[in-house]
């Protein structure tokens, strides 16, 4: 994974967004301390595991269909986006540091 650190980086992320992956690289808001932000780097690790798994173009494209629906059903970003299934996987094992070790592909579907 390359980390890339730029002031580009707070024009790519929304408001309180702290990184955002795009296999092979995760764009990082310059001023976000790696040590004590290692739950933000295992997130965005997984959201790789999930691109790669999926030949990255499918993932956007599940990524983006999905938020549409849940936009629909939610009427809220914030509950549509935190209701996607690859970001329910993300959330719930960010803290879990060995999770990438164990995770089974495609486990982002039990959080469909």
């Amino acid at each position: 994974m390359i980390i890339f650190r730029h002031t580009i980086v707070n024009y790519l992320l929304t408001r309180g967004h702290r990184a955002m992956c795009i296999w092979p690289f995760i764009f990082l808001r310059p001023g976000t301390d790696i040590s004590v932000s290692s739950a933000v780097l295992n997130h965005e690790r997984i959201h790789a595991r999930q691109q790669l798994e999926m030949l990255w173009l499918f993932f956007f494209l599940w990524y983006g269909i999905e938020y549409l629906m849940r936009l629909i059903r939610h009427r809220n970003h914030f509950k549509a986006y935190h209701a996607l299934s690859h970001e329910r996987e993300a959330y719930e094992n960010e803290t879990d540091i060995e999770y990438l070790n164990n995770r089974n592909a495609f486990a982002w579907l039990r959080y469909i």
